[in-house]
């Protein structure tokens, strides 16, 4: 048994993830290397090894002759003889061939053929791994700032965190850990190249799969995202399971559950709605927390009209208008708000009349006039 050999093999193997077949392979082709850079032709040449324990032979193939044209090839009728055996012209001779008589060059050709398959296998092995991992949240350890991008450290490799892809305001400290969305693997010479990102909107998704059982085994589905990094998001789910409350599980006791993803995001405000499948009340939902009094949705415009109270209108809109546009984004659609006041001057009241209380909430019935879908809520907050 080449003891030495399996227990190299072994290592190689759990280091790199290399197969035993492979490496075994690699010294073959790297055995085959040197017979031809010391005999100048390998064809005739064997190589055998055993898989179980290692241990391998070399030995040329020669034919026996008559007359040795070709020492390399052939060999002597009374050479072969010699050897043992009843040969005769024609036959086959197998002549071992020791490996410790090959120079210094040829055993460094054979070493460096090794070499190159292990750092072959290597990237390839790295390369199927990380390719399994996109779209998918690992945890980075930031190495130092390379101008404006980040080093992060992955384990067997390094990413590049650009400045495209990271949060505005976000600084790192050495040897920080951070969750990152893997956008991209692609192959290198020098290794996987891989692409990833704080600011792609599925990193939320993956973070709330990590963090949220229901959404991992698919009880709780997250039908939309929209975000602004940094800043907020907006999350839309629903529930597989009628006895599951899709926000709640979302949100946990006391919030522990979205806390520990606003944590991760730095502090980012993170909004949970309920997903419906009536465009009308997704979009009310979506622009929560603001008030909706109505909502009409056009559904092959993918346009919706809506109307706020009037000291709702600001928070409608949000900051610089980011709760209406995170919600159009979310729902699809192209949102025009407008106060109450706005709508009665525009007269959009003027062929609705009030029906009755129901639930907290005065429903409208239209007598034409406004050109609105069925798949419409007509909605005022009861005083």
């Amino acid at each position: 048994m080449n003891k030495e050999l399996l227990e190299a093999m072994t290592v190689l193997e759990k280091e790199y993830n290399i197969s035993k077949d492979t490496l075994l392979e690699a010294i073959e082709n790297s055995l085959l290397t040197a017979c031809k850079n010391h005999f100048g032709k390998a064809d005739n040449v064997k190589v055998i090894i055993d898989r179980e324990d290692c241990d391998y032979s070399v030995f040329a193939e020669k034919e026996v002759v008559e007359v040795v044209e070709d020492t390399v090839t052939q060999i002597s009728l009374a050479d072969a003889r010699m050897r043992g055996g009843k040969f005769e012209i024609g036959d086959i001779v197998q002549i071992p061939i020791d490996s410790r008589e090959f120079g210094r060059i040829a055993t460094q050709n054979a070493k460096n053929v090794i070499l190159q398959k292990i750092r072959e296998e290597s990237r390839k092995s790295q390369l199927n791994e990380w390719q399994c991992k996109e779209k998918e949240v690992v945890t980075g350890i930031v190495q130092r700032y390379i101008g404006r991008n980040v080093s992060v450290d992955l384990g067997k490799v390094d990413a590049i965190l650009p400045e495209s892809e990271q949060v505005k305001g976000e600084v790192f400290q050495r040897t920080e850990r951070i969750k990152l969305y893997i956008l991209e693997v692609k192959d290198n010479p020098k290794g996987p190249r891989i692409s990833v990102s704080r600011t792609h909107p599925d990193l939320v998704r993956r973070l709330f799969e990590a963090e949220i059982a229901e959404v991992r085994d698919g009880t709780v589905e997250i039908r939309a995202i929209a975000r602004e990094a940094g800043s907020r998001t907006k999350i839309a789910v629903s529930s597989t399971d009628p006895n599951v409350d899709p926000v709640g599980a979302c949100v946990g006791l006391n919030g522990a559950r979205v806390n520990a993803i606003v944590n991760e995001l730095r502090g980012e405000k993170i909004d949970i709605i309920n997903w419906d499948d009536n465009p009308a009340f997704l979009i009310e939902n979506a622009l929560s927390p603001a008030k909706v009094i109505f909502v009409a949705a056009d559904e092959d415009a993918k346009e919706a009209q809506v109307i706020v109270p009037d000291y709702q209108l600001s928070l409608a809109i949000g900051k610089e208008g980011q709760n209406a546009r995170l919600a159009a984004r979310l729902t699809t659609y192209k949102i025009d708000i407008k106060s109450e006041s706005q709508a009665r001057e525009l007269g959009l009241f003027d062929d609705l009349e009030m029906g009755e209380y129901e639930d907290g909430y005065m429903e409208y019935e239209t007598e034409g006039g406004l050109d609105v879908p069925e798949e419409v809520s007509y909605t005022e907050e009861a005083e």
